[in-house]
């Protein structure tokens, strides 16, 4: 019987297979990530901050801004220093409201923004009535009960009229303080254009005990 011949296994070359886009090496371990270059993350977040600062400067411009209170002119319902969140996107000026106004119109002030409430507007007649503490608008007397106390007749030379007419586009704004504030009483200052208005105040950011809606 014819000897068989033994085969000797011939060697193989080994197989380099990729694995598939997305699948997990054989091993188990993680697919190595791209690292990111630093120039990378700089420009992320300059980007982010560029973005930020211009979306602020957007708000503060046409919709809103903060202010803080100086002074005393609008005790009680105001106190000094305290920080106010200004509404000026589309605001136009109605009696009653508490309005910021732009420090170009107190240069005699010392040249900073003031807070006052709208008593009329434009067309309006005021008539102040320091005997009798009362303020009339177009023959009404206003009920205030924001004011601090009982309306006496200023000592200021400047502040003595009391028949005013409110010319249009303009508002006649107080104190709450009455006895404390420099106002459209007095004629330095007189009846606001309504381009000087900053917004309105509409809450009290600031301090914490006095935070909410005005």
């Amino acid at each position: 019987m014819a000897e068989e011949l033994e085969h000797e296994p011939q060697p193989q070359e080994p197989r380099t297979e990729l694995p598939e886009e997305g699948a997990a090496p054989a091993d188990g371990a993680e697919p190595e990530k791209k690292e990111k270059k630093p120039s990378e993350d700089l420009f992320y977040w300059l980007n982010a901050l560029t973005t930020a600062l211009v979306s602020l400067v957007l708000v503060f411009t046409f919709i809103g801004r903060l202010t803080r209170v100086q002074g005393e002119s609008m005790t009680n319902t105001l106190q000094d220093q305290q920080l106010l969140l200004v509404w000026s996107l589309g605001y136009e000026p109605k009696q009653g409201d508490i309005v910021v106004l732009n420090k170009t119109t107190v240069e005699h002030l010392g040249g900073v923004a003031i807070v006052k409430r709208v008593i009329a507007t434009g067309g309006q007649t005021v008539d102040i009535d320091y005997d009798a503490g009362t303020v009339a608008v177009d023959g009404q007397v206003l009920d205030e009960p924001y004011i601090l106390e009982e309306m006496l007749w200023p000592s200021s030379s400047h502040m003595q009229e009391t028949h005013f007419e409110v010319p249009e586009d303009s508002i006649f704004v107080m104190g709450d303080n009455r006895n404390g504030s420099t106002d459209s009483r007095h004629e330095w200052l007189g009846a606001i254009d309504e381009d000087y208005i900053l917004g309105q105040a509409v809450a009290v950011l600031w301090p914490l005990g006095r935070i909410g809606l005005l």
